[in-house]
């Protein structure tokens, strides 16, 4: 099970993290970070990743155990299959309650952890994403801004370089400000940022027209866009604490909860339907039912998850809908257990009947 969840964890985080890297790349995050950010994400993705790897796990261990004809060895010293099912059970509630953990508690934790620090990112402005001797775009297409160097701490500029360029159809003219030097500073009282320039010239005016402006300045402050440290989820949900869902009332966070309790429900189903699933022959080897188990699971997990989306548009019945769909399944389960036994005891009546039916006619 940790073997298959780590090369998951390992395929998903990689995925994740090239497109971080990609986004710290073209200065919309700070590449020291991504390592903390990648570690907040962790709880969220291993309360999915366990689940099948335990799956898989069971499948791959059992099914090893049946083409290595043990489980026959078992069978024969008394280790039926209805003690096999307990023993799986048992380690099975073991990762039910890890994974209890991580959507309960801290899956939450990590996903409001990672957004506000993004949310940070985010908020950063466009003179503290810049890199030295580079051209770099301002927010939303309104310019480019270039710096010569830039101190450790992302405050002061030098050999400044800013063009602006107004929106369509607004009748202002672009403008130009070059400076020796710039800097961040801090309105204490009002709570705002400016961009402090020194030393240079703006220059206001459109191509071609001869009536530019030229203000040259010893000081020029720009104030800058105020932060928003708001935490913006993928759902809203996915960022409130269990206790705070347990309280709230709207249809999107009874099926967040419900999302969250039935994940450790999913773990003990799907170790049931592992323990019949990995049943095959020496000849067919372990890997004959591997494919279609793993599609099993798949449809297992869209159909709890359309539930959910389900459950956040209507009420309590919807809900419902997202119990009876483990219900379903925890039937399959059982249904493929007992398959044996039950195809045994129809072939049992039968020859019984066909006894009965010789003897009559005798």
């Amino acid at each position: 099970m940790f073997a298959v969840s780590l090369v998951l964890l390992l395929i998903i985080i990689s995925a994740r993290f090239v497109s971080y890297l990609a986004e710290a790349a073209a200065g919309g995050l700070d590449a020291g970070i991504l390592l903390t950010l990648m570690a907040f994400r962790l709880p969220a993705y291993l309360e999915l990743i366990l689940p099948l790897g335990l799956f898989i796990g069971i499948m791959m261990a059992y099914g090893r155990m049946y083409m290595d004809s043990e489980m026959t060895v078992l069978s024969a010293c008394g280790v039926s299959e209805n003690r096999l099912l307990c023993y799986t059970l048992i380690t099975a509630s073991l990762v039910a309650a890890l994974v209890a953990i991580f959507s309960l508690l801290l899956g939450p934790e990590g996903v409001r952890a990672s957004e506000t620090l993004l949310a940070e990112q985010r908020n950063r402005t466009d003179f503290e994403t810049i890199k030295p001797a580079r051209f770099h775009e301002l927010d939303i297409g309104s310019g480019v801004s270039y710096a010569e160097s830039i101190s450790a701490d992302k405050k002061r500029l030098s050999k400044v370089f800013m063009a602006q360029l107004p929106p369509e159809g607004s009748g202002e003219a672009p403008s130009i400000v070059m400076a020796e030097s710039g800097e961040t500073i801090v309105d204490r009282e009002l709570g705002r940022k400016y961009l402090l320039l020194k030393n240079g010239r703006r220059y206001v005016g459109s191509p071609g027209d001869g009536n530019y402006e030229v203000v040259a300045f010893d000081e020029f402050a720009q104030r800058l866009p105020d932060q928003d440290f708001s935490v913006k989820a993928q759902k809203d949900t996915d960022a409130m604490t269990t206790a705070a869902l347990w309280q709230a009332d709207s249809a999107e966070a009874k099926a967040a909860l419900h999302w969250r309790l039935s994940l450790p429900a999913l773990v003990l189903v799907i170790a049931l339907m592992a323990v019949p699933l990995s049943r095959t022959a020496p000849r067919k080897g372990r890997y004959g039912k591997l494919v279609p188990a793993i599609l099993l699971y798949m449809i297992y997990l869209v159909a709890v998850n359309a539930a959910r989306g389900a459950s956040e548009k209507g009420g309590d019945a919807s809900i419902a809908a997202l119990w009876l769909v483990h219900f379903i399944f925890l039937g399959l389960g059982l249904l493929m257990f007992f398959w044996p036994r039950l195809r045994l005891l129809a072939k049992t009546k039968n020859n019984k009947h066909s006894v009965a039916a010789s003897g009559e006619k005798q």
